[in-house]
């Protein structure tokens, strides 16, 4: 995976995790303990508006990287009953890295070919319920469910929850789960022990160097905001709502301490004539 890419992927996480907190802060003595949505709907936790994160979580795979990336996860499922076997004969504890591999079961694989599959085909936009897993594999929903956490453990999968809106006049919830978003990623932690024919592919220099200028010009641009428009800028969505809110009330709160550092009206008079000579 591409550094920027492997950035744009840590972005979304980082957005669910601020949500996560600003959320479970917020109005402490009313908060519900069922997993339920701020504001009572029943929305998972670290759950992100759909439609509203997409373009920086997904990416479309290099020519040939969903067929590598296959390989390197069967090649991690076999790595893991080798380590089981050395650990039971050596007497040892296994580490996390070999314990993630001896999780990965033929389930998990098929779960990941057929992921692999919609990430080729749909230019990397990979959402399907766990229905369409199930009646794509032939396996059962929690079989899938157990597949997905062990991917995302073993390093292979990037999985953000989703939420939509719903819109109907009648009483009830106003959003509900919809599936989530997957991202396919090469384990890191195994890059350097692979074969070179299954490492990912380098990025070229100049795209490398088109993606840093694109990164310092957008940090540029952001140092300019008040607080309210950077959380417009970066996050976006109910969450980017809020903090704009939040960062409205910072600038006026900056705004009333600047004034009160501001010298009285009669010094001010006083220097000006100085000012415009």
């Amino acid at each position: 995976m591409t550094a920027f890419a492997m950035e744009d992927v840590m972005t979304a996480l980082t957005l669910s995790e601020a949500m996560t907190i600003v959320i479970g802060n917020a109005r402490k003595p009313g908060r519900a303990h069922s997993g339920l949505h701020r504001t009572r709907q029943p929305v998972l936790r670290g759950s992100l508006e759909a439609g509203t994160f997409e373009d920086s979580f997904f990416r479309v795979p290099g020519k040939g990287e969903a067929d590598r990336l296959l390989k390197a996860v069967k090649a991690y499922a076999v790595e893991g009953k080798r380590a089981a076997r050395a650990a039971r004969a050596e007497g040892r504890p296994l580490d996390p890295a070999e314990r993630a591999a001896t999780t990965l079961t033929l389930g998990a694989v098929e779960v990941m070919e057929r992921l692999l599959v919609y990430w080729r085909t749909c230019k990397g936009a990979v959402y399907p319920s766990y229905d369409k897993l199930a009646h794509d594999t032939g396996l059962g929903r929690a079989t899938i469910a157990r597949a997905l956490k062990q991917l995302v453990a073993a390093g292979f999968l990037m999985c953000q929850r989703r939420f939509v809106r719903v819109e109907d006049a009648a009483p009830g919830p106003r959003r509900k789960q919809t599936s989530n978003a997957y991202c396919p990623v090469f384990a890191q932690k195994l890059v350097s022990a692979l074969p070179r024919w299954m490492r990912p592919i380098p990025v070229p220099d100049d795209q490398l160097q088109r993606e840093a200028d694109r990164l310092t010009e957008t940090a540029t641009m952001l140092q300019s905001l008040n607080a309210r428009d950077y959380a417009k800028a970066v996050v976006g969505g109910d969450l980017g709502a809020m903090l704009a809110r939040l960062g409205a009330a910072l600038d006026q709160h900056w705004e009333r301490e600047s004034q009160k550092n501001t010298p009285p009206l009669h010094e001010s008079i006083k220097q000006a004539p100085s000012e415009l000579a």
